[in-house]
């Protein structure tokens, strides 16, 4: 801690929980609209009932990290600022409708790219793009207008509101919903006998308990220099191509860490599978479909303060009303999407 950076330590805890994530990707098909495809047009929920087993081990992990002081789940984003239901809504329908038009989230298209896809470079890029344009650039006026963000007077969050309901601490209102989340998963027969998915998804869901415990630590270590922060790929792309380049290692952040770390995993589980190829974009049609969701996902991202990972899993994981909000949002705008392309739509 004496000869490196906050900033570094950051990254390297980013890059750790970055690589599990791209692993658990690649090797356990841990994906976003691959579950929702599989499911709604494959006849085949392994991948969506995956989910639960990572939402499942990051929430029970998340707050029984928060019982004995190891993670500061008050002191993230999804709980020091105000639930806005309108802005999860909205931003998570454009961020879903966006990802089926560019066939990958931003996690999804960095895992693709460590992969040797070449089209999804064009997504990363123009993604993070997009997302500081309305985070700080010239849309950020208009997002302010109407989505204001502002500071939470208390607390908030499933945790706080059922618990004044019924009396329960966080914690044990955190192993009931866990324990709903995993029965969903469980129940499904074929995949209780995917174990080696099943292993993935629980090691995806501890990445999210690491990520928000460094960086808890870091945050205390630091007094405050480093935030209190889980995996999102929205405006941590758009952090990451400024710090490549603008930045030295000063600059350097868990973000950057996360998303290096992701392509790190994504590359070791497509060598490992055999399945690394170069590929490029032959169809300009498909390019522009896949360049106009990226910038739908930047947008529809930092408007919902978090992607698929980032709300559905992270925000997930502290039982932060938005996640589960923002979650049902893509998954509707991506079905909506989805539904639209096999249906012939094509965007002129």
């Amino acid at each position: 801690m004496e000869t490196l950076p906050f900033g570094v330590w950051a990254a390297l805890a980013g890059l750790l929980a970055g690589t599990v994530l791209g692993l658990a990707a690649r090797l356990g098909d841990f994906c976003t609209l691959g579950a929702l495809e599989s499911a709604a047009y494959g006849d085949d929920q392994r991948r969506l009932r995956l989910w639960g087993v990572v939402l499942a081990v990051a929430i029970l992990g998340v707050f029984l990290g928060d019982a004995y002081g190891l993670i500061a789940v008050g002191d993230t984003i999804y709980h020091q600022i105000a639930w806005n239901p309108v802005a999860s809504i909205l931003g998570g329908a454009l961020f879903g409708y966006g990802m089926a038009m560019a066939g990958n989230c931003g996690f999804g298209a960095l895992v693709r790219f460590g992969g040797g896809d070449l089209r999804s470079l064009v997504v990363v890029v123009v993604m993070g793009v997009f997302a500081f344009v309305t985070l700080s650039g010239p849309l950020a006026p208009l997002r302010q207008a109407l989505f204001a963000q502002t500071e939470a007077t208390g607390p908030q969050g499933i945790t706080a509101d059922l618990g004044a309901l019924t009396g329960l601490a966080p914690l044990a209102i955190a192993a009931i919903l866990a324990a709903g989340c995993l029965i969903w998963a469980l129940s499904y027969a074929p995949l209780r006998r995917a174990r080696k998915q099943l292993a993935w998804g629980v090691a995806a869901g501890l990445a999210v308990v690491w990520s928000f415990a460094a960086t808890t630590w870091l945050a205390e270590a630091s007094f405050g220099e480093i935030a209190v922060e889980g995996l999102s790929f929205t405006a941590p792309i758009g952090r990451s191509l400024i710090w490549l380049m603008t930045s030295t290692a000063g600059g350097i952040s868990f973000s950057v860490g996360t998303v290096a770390g992701v392509m790190l995993g994504a590359l070791a589980g497509s060598l490992a599978r055999g399945l690394f190829r170069w590929e490029a974009c032959e169809d300009p049609r498909e390019l522009g479909r896949q360049v106009s969701g990226a910038a739908m996902m930047g947008i529809g991202g930092v408007v919902a303060l978090g992607c698929s990972v980032g709300q559905g899993v992270s925000a997930f994981a502290t039982l932060a009303w938005s996640g589960p909000v923002t979650l049902a949002a893509i998954a509707a705008g991506a079905l909506f999407g989805l539904r639209r392309l096999i249906g012939g739509f094509q965007p002129q």
